[in-house]
């Protein structure tokens, strides 16, 4: 029998039930009051059918400020390092899974899109790192693995990377002998050398975070330890934990060793997911940091569908992208060919544009990502290789180039945009073809808008809804550019990685070239004499002067029916030494 477990998250009578999910809203406490990290935990057991209750719901108030991170008792080099990055104060999720995890709980996570879902596992995984390892439940650091974050991209893979790093930059810890250091993270990740992650693997490593593909490949050469693992997160766990990465997954975990803590995090974490999530978890708490009446979806995020055709796409894409307050935007497509595809038109109607999808190489679609953050393209075209969990400041809005397949990826598409409180715009382009699918997708998020407005370029609702100005005549905003890191600018003049070519210098013209003639490897007769009167010929015209920079004529060698060096008759016409012996 599943026991529940009531635990004080926030010091105000939160109820967390095992197996069970608690829906909260954003602002969680009713007083205000510092939250308690060493709340007592109830494990008495309960009444057979609490498994079966409806999930528990706090009030709030509306005017509730969120704990800092050092009230919810994490490490104070932790704080330090985030308070120097103007983090201070936490999420709601991070709010509610901090006393958790820190204490070693295993649990799931789940919040909307852009409410700060990565430092919900990744502080206490430090804090327990620089707290515990070596004094607590985690063994000494000996320069193997004792955390492990697997995420499904590449790009994911990176970004998770970077905050974990930006929260540790202060941490120090003890290592094997004794030294204090800083602690190690090391992102692994398919695209790359396996040189260099090898070389950084014997070196000594405290965290990795990776794809499963390159994690598996490093683990079965022995090159990465998983046997001393004792805290697994998996992010977008859902798709970790769908058909795709299961069988990677399952071998990921049966290489762990037990008992460990793992965390599960996701914006969406549909009911067969979370059930197979349990058989691995060991009475996880299931929380959602969010109203229960509420959606995936941000309210903050405006949403439109229209119906629009094949053939008039590119062009309503461009009016839209020239609408009045438009910032960085990206574009969503289903298939790598119509992503490039779309980059290399928008860049030929003169909008900076970058590409991201996976038949560019991963220097590629690094570059694209860093000029989108940077701002100097405005508008990235990717497949949703991009849209789970890429975190990129000011994306106003996001246009689904094509219908998504589902609602989870619908809703990791546009949640792109309206990040951290931000508002937003997401647009769908529906075809005529893809009906039926938006309907499946409108059902099961309850947007109610089961059939799009047919909309054309040209359309007046077009222009009201989205604040493009009656200037705006054309889809060509300036002359064509090129679009960063699509496959087009690699046969002009880029490779695959994206970097520049240098021009291939001209061939120098040589006129004194001698050939030799060879038949089946054999020097053919009047090879050696042609050779020499060609040269001789070389040498009278240098004399002559007025054709001395003239290039030789190559004589054509004409083939004529009947085999080479036969007549019109089919007979030999080659003539034939005389023999010296007489006849």
């Amino acid at each position: 029998m599943e026991s529940s477990c009531a635990r004080d998250a926030t010091s105000k009578g939160t109820f967390l039930s095992t197996g069970e999910t608690l829906n909260t809203s954003e602002t969680i406490t009713t007083d205000g009051a510092a939250p308690d990290a060493q709340a007592p935990v109830d494990l008495e057991p309960q009444n057979p059918e609490s498994q079966n209750l409806e999930p528990k719901t706090t009030v709030v108030d509306d005017g509730h400020t969120s704990p800092t991170f050092a009230e919810l008792g994490v490490h104070q080099q932790i704080v330090d390092a985030l308070a120097a990055a103007g983090k201070t104060h936490t999420f709601a999720i991070q709010e509610l899974t901090l006393p958790l995890a820190i204490a070693g709980d295993d649990l799931i996570g789940q919040a909307r899109t852009g409410m700060g879902k990565t430092f919900g596992f990744g502080v206490p995984l430090l804090h327990r790192l620089a707290s515990e390892a070596g004094s607590g439940d985690l063994r000494a650091l000996d320069g193997t693995p004792r955390a492990l974050v697997i995420v499904p991209t590449r790009e994911l893979c990176l970004q998770v990377t970077g905050d974990l790093e930006e929260a540790a930059t202060q941490i120090r810890v003890r290592g094997n002998d004794g030294a204090d250091r800083d602690i190690r993270l090391l992102s692994i990740y398919g695209g790359r050398p396996y040189e260099s992650q090898i070389s950084e693997l014997q070196k000594g490593i405290d965290v990795v975070v990776g794809t499963p593909g390159r994690l598996l490949d490093l683990a079965q050469q022995g090159h990465l330890i998983l046997g001393k693992v004792q805290i697994l997160v998996l992010d977008e766990a859902d798709e970790m934990l769908d058909l795709g990465f299961l069988p990677d997954i399952e071998r990921i975990l049966s290489a762990l060793p037990e008992p460990r803590q793992t965390m599960l995090f996701s914006a969406t974490m549909p009911g067969p997911i979370v059930t197979l999530a349990r058989t691995f978890l060991h009475r996880p708490t299931h929380i959602r940091a969010e109203h229960a009446q509420d959606s995936a979806i941000h309210e903050r995020t405006a949403q439109y569908i229209y119906r629009a055709h094949a053939l008039d796409k590119v062009e309503l894409l461009s009016r839209v992208l020239q609408a009045d307050g438009r910032g960085a935007t990206m574009i969503f497509t289903r298939t790598k060919r119509t992503a490039q595809k779309v980059a290399d038109d928008l860049a030929e109607r003169g909008f900076a544009v970058g590409a991201v999808h996976g038949d560019l190489g991963q220097v590629a679609r690094e570059k694209a990502l860093n000029r989108f953050r940077e701002g100097t393209i405005d508008v990235l075209v990717a497949t949703d290789v991009a849209a789970r969990g890429i975190d990129i400041d000011d994306v106003t809005h996001v246009i689904n180039y094509q219908c998504p397949d589902d609602e989870k990826t619908y809703v990791h598409r546009i949640g792109r945009t309206g990040r951290a409180g931000r508002t937003g715009i997401a647009v769908t382009l529906v075809d005529w073809d893809e009906l039926h699918r938006w309907e499946l997708i409108d059902k099961a998020l309850g947007l109610g808008k089961p059939e799009p407005v047919e909309t054309y370029s040209s359309s007046p609702h077009l222009r009201e809804e989205l604040n493009i100005p009656e200037s705006v005549t054309s889809g060509r905003v300036g002359p064509a550019a090129e679009a960063t890191g699509t496959r087009s600018g690699a046969r002009g003049g880029r490779d695959r990685d994206g970097e520049r070519r240098e021009p291939r210098p001209a061939r120098a013209a040589n006129g004194n070239r001698t050939r030799r003639r060879t038949r089946s490897g054999v020097p053919a007769d009047g090879a050696t004499a042609a050779t020499s009167a060609t040269t001789g010929a070389e040498a009278t015209t240098t004399a002559g002067g007025s054709d001395a920079d003239a290039p030789a004529k190559r004589k054509r060698r004409r083939r004529r029916r009947g085999g080479s060096g036969s007549g019109a008759n089919g007979q030999n016409t080659t003539s034939s030494t005389p023999s010296t012996s007489g006849d």
